[in-house]
């Protein structure tokens, strides 16, 4: 009898789980579509929630947002990485062990 119930409660919660993805999926169809034409229209209202607003890692400190790139990846051999790391680390173990 327990596996019935159990049975049933499981199919009832996929239906549910089924069909509310759809529903997701259909309304972020709908407002995909729907988001380019409104945000022409200036007319006022809800212009202020339609602004995009930057993350604070985009923007420097005057908060004009950076045009530069953010990521700057050089090649170091695998002795130096080894050496920073180790730095690293002893200098966090010296912190740790002052704080005790």
């Amino acid at each position: 009898m327990l596996h019935a119930l159990y049975i049933i409660a499981i199919a009832v919660l996929s239906v549910l789980d089924i069909s509310n993805l759809i529903r997701n999926i259909l309304m972020f169809g709908t407002d995909t579509r729907r988001e380019p034409r409104n945000a022409g229209f200036g007319n006022g209202t809800g212009n202020g929630s339609k602004r995009s607003v930057h993350h604070p890692e985009m923007l420097d400190e005057a908060g004009r947002v950076l045009d530069e790139p953010l990521l700057v990846m050089k090649s170091i051999s695998i002795e130096d990485a080894r050496e920073q790391l180790d730095a690293l680390y002893e200098g966090n173990s010296d912190n740790s062990s002052d704080e005790d």
